[in-house]
């Protein structure tokens, strides 16, 4: 992980379950301060525990030239995973576009009025619930947009759109990635299938089987989510980020079902998501490959948030 420099890195969204991981990695070798509303329990406590320095704060009204007040330089880098999701996406749209586009395209320039040409790279994560649905082949990242999770995949889709304008607009190096299926010690789609698999619960899954995915594990996106800040670029860089294995819901959530000795029961449903499968072409030879197979992935999983459970 480590580079050959010192970085001042801006993690947004710091507390959630792709920015505290890759937070905690880049503390190891850089100043890391981590922008989040910390509005659980704990959440400062455990930011400064893994050498993050907490900016208790909403995207949406940060300043980033506050960042040199604080660590006594400009901020060099920026991870910008902060993001209105779920159900708070849908409540009030306007805020979801205000916190997922607007924010981006100012968090950009201040960094670059800040900065200057110190600043050397920008992540913004985007989803891959951008694309429109391709049916049965995985989605490359020159597919055309589409709506998978409604207002979320719209403010996301804008949010693209004003990040590359506003990083070609005050030359800063930008990449994008679209995130598909992360899991690991906290959470993700498998966690939450998992989830039902333990409770008895269908799984409800799209139609059109099998539901192809290529998850990727904690371990492997902490370690391409640095690496996308590594290759940061003018142009900006628009790459798919997930595993590098495709498997099926129905096979995976099968082997956890064996791994803590339960049935798992499916329902399909039209109504339900169409499964998020990429191209990971683009990926393998921007950021390179996933190291950690599905099967030891969940494994791991299944020990980090049910290790009573675990029967083989």
């Amino acid at each position: 992980m480590a580079t050959p420099e010192r970085w001042s890195v801006l993690v947004t969204g710091a507390t959630g379950r792709i920015g505290f991981p890759i937070a905690r990695a880049l503390a190891r070798d850089h100043d890391v301060f981590g922008l989040a509303r910390c509005s659980g329990p704990g959440d400062e406590a455990r930011l400064r525990a893994a050498g993050i320095v907490p900016i208790v704060g909403d995207v949406a009204e940060f300043d980033p030239r506050s960042i040199a007040d604080v660590g006594g330089r400009p901020v060099t880098h920026v991870f910008h995973a902060a993001a209105r999701i779920g159900a708070e996406a849908r409540t009030d749209w306007q805020r979801t576009f205000e916190v997922n586009a607007q924010a981006t395209g100012r968090l950009i320039a201040g960094c670059a009025r800040s900065s200057g040409s110190a600043f050397g790279g920008f992540v913004f994560c985007s989803s891959g619930s951008t694309y429109e649905y391709q049916g049965r082949r995985p989605l490359r990242e020159d597919d055309p947009p589409g709506v998978h999770l409604g207002v979320y995949s719209l403010s996301k889709i804008a949010g693209e759109a004003v990040a590359r304008f506003s990083a070609a607009d005050h030359g800063v190096p930008l990449t994008v990635i679209r995130i598909f299926s992360t899991y690991g010690p906290l959470g993700g789609a498998p966690a939450d299938r998992l989830d039902r698999i333990l409770a008895d619960k269908e799984v409800v899954l799209h139609p059109d089987r099998p539901n192809n995915y290529n998850p990727i594990y904690e371990d492997d996106y902490v370690r391409l989510g640095i690496r996308a800040l590594e290759r940061a670029a003018r142009p900006a860089v628009t790459v798919n980020w997930a595993g590098s294995e495709t498997v099926s819901a129905e096979e995976y959530c099968q082997f956890l079902a064996s791994l803590v000795g339960r049935e798992a029961r499916f329902r399909y449903d039209d109504a339900a998501p169409w499964p998020l499968w990429p191209d990971v072409t683009r990926m393998h030879d921007v950021l390179g490959r996933t190291a950690v197979p599905w099967q030891e992935g969940m494994r791991r999983m299944v020990q980090a948030r049910h290790p009573d459970a675990l029967v083989r």
